[in-house]
């Protein structure tokens, strides 16, 4: 068995200096009286300690089976040790707690499903987040990300101006394939407004091309907001900063609301969604979102359903489909998901296991968001989906999802695996009928 390497970081490092026993012992009863509450004590009492979560988590099968790393080992390490101490615990304990909860557990929920009870660690390590956080020992890299979400409510710190001139800049490239193509900005009363994460008008500008191609061809009656609150990711779900999130998934809904449309539809992002369906809007204290919430998986399948695209032609080559976390566990897309890729993409090849039950990309949860002083250590805990993608010996691997793109190309580069990764939208893009084009 490996030593265990105790990672230094800059953000954890600066917090610790300012912890006393004292702070450490109120955060974490006040944490567990008051937020965690019957929830919390359910899964401590029922959990048997017998194990069977270790199966289900990559870090345990790609670390030589230690159980330091199961899923059980890390509720041991954390949860019940400060309800054991009553939350007596040490600076030091803190720290280490700190590394478990934020960079060796992706909240990917996979050990769930093979809890005979049902218990959700990814909730226990939630509530270990959100005590980090309130102690202030949250990880540098993925906390500059929350700030900068904070200060400009867009998490790349893209400046308004810049927004706008991406979009513009998308529509006259988009204009010189598609004459009549748009990008509306700003339309009141449309059907959509299409959200993205930050990164896209940032890094991935084609996929706003993409999409917009996607709705032009079909016809939607669609726009895109100019103001703040167009980026749907959402890092304060990760550091437990509840109060942040729901302030950034506030302005989210109020942009929808004030634009007057039917609904949000949501670029390929698994973590947005779930901050947008499922998390943000309960901490605003609605039990379902006030506008309804679509991710682009199912938005493409409805659209493939209803004639509005067609398939011009088809991949022949074999492909394989990555299942995202928080929308295949999280949301039950993973049927719709393998009917659109069919249709484009007709040999699929399963990786095994797969739809709830595949193994997760190791970079969600704000994992790979905790920045570069973990990076060995997220790739070198996922060998065993380095065995899982090799197995099917395909060359291209469609991921619907930013962060599993960012966790995938990090496990391609690391074990030299001859694959590439596409998003879904781009293979609709690229085979799709496109009678509007010159």
């Amino acid at each position: 068995m490996k030593e265990r390497v105790w990672i230094k970081d800059e953000g954890v490092e600066r917090g610790a200096e300012k912890l006393t026993p004292e702070r450490i012992e109120k955060t974490i009863n006040a944490v567990f009286d008051n937020e965690a509450g019957a929830r919390l004590k359910a899964y401590v009492d029922t959990c048997a300690h017998c194990g069977l979560c270790s199966e289900a988590c990559h870090f345990f099968l790609s670390r030589d089976r230690d159980p330091r790393f199961s899923p059980v080992g890390k509720v041991k390490q954390t949860v019940w040790e400060m309800l054991d101490k009553k939350g007596k615990v040490s600076v030091e304990f803190m720290k280490h707690a700190t590394q478990v909860a934020q960079t060796e557990c992706n909240l990917c929920r996979r050990c769930v499903q093979y809890c005979p009870f049902g218990i959700d660690i990814g909730y226990m390590m939630s509530m270990v987040r959100r005590i980090v956080h309130k102690l202030e020992l949250t990880p540098l890299y993925i906390q500059d990300t929350a700030h900068s979400h904070s200060a400009t409510m867009n998490q790349m710190w893209v400046k308004d101006d810049e927004w706008i001139d991406a979009l513009i800049w998308q529509e006259d490239e988009l204009r010189e394939e598609l004459p009549n193509a748009r990008i509306p900005l700003e339309k009141e009363g449309a059907e959509i407004m299409y959200s993205v994460i930050g990164p896209e008008p940032k890094f991935r500008t084609q996929l706003i091309y993409q999409a917009a191609a996607i709705m032009n061809e079909a016809g939607c009656d669609w726009t895109m907001p100019a103001t703040p609150g167009w980026d749907n990711s959402d890092m304060a779900m990760f550091t437990g900063d509840t109060e942040m999130m729901g302030r950034l998934k506030r302005i989210h809904f109020e942009t929808a609301a004030r634009l007057r449309v039917k609904k949000i539809v949501m670029g390929e992002c698994g973590h947005a969604f779930r901050s947008v369906y499922d998390t943000g809007n309960r901490v605003l204290g609605w039990q379902m979102p006030p506008v309804q919430v679509v991710h682009a998986l199912e938005f493409y399948w409805d659209l493939l359903n209803e004639g509005k695209i067609k398939v011009a032609k088809q991949i022949e080559e074999p492909v394989t489909f990555h299942d995202p976390c928080n929308v295949v566990r999280g949301r039950g897309l993973h049927e719709k998901a393998r009917e659109v890729v069919r249709a484009f993409c007709p040999n699929l090849v399963e990786m095994h296991p797969n739809r709830e039950h595949n193994i997760c990309c190791a970079a969600g949860g704000g994992v790979i968001n905790c920045g570069p002083p973990f990076k060995n250590s997220r790739v070198e805990s996922n060998s065993v989906k380095a065995e899982q993608l090799k197995a099917t010996g395909v060359r291209l691997c469609i991921a619907p999802c930013h962060n599993c793109h960012g966790g995938l190309e990090d496990i391609i580069h690391k074990y030299k695996l001859d694959m590439e990764l596409k998003f879904l939208g781009e293979i609709i893009y690229d085979c799709m009928e496109k009678p509007n084009a010159v």
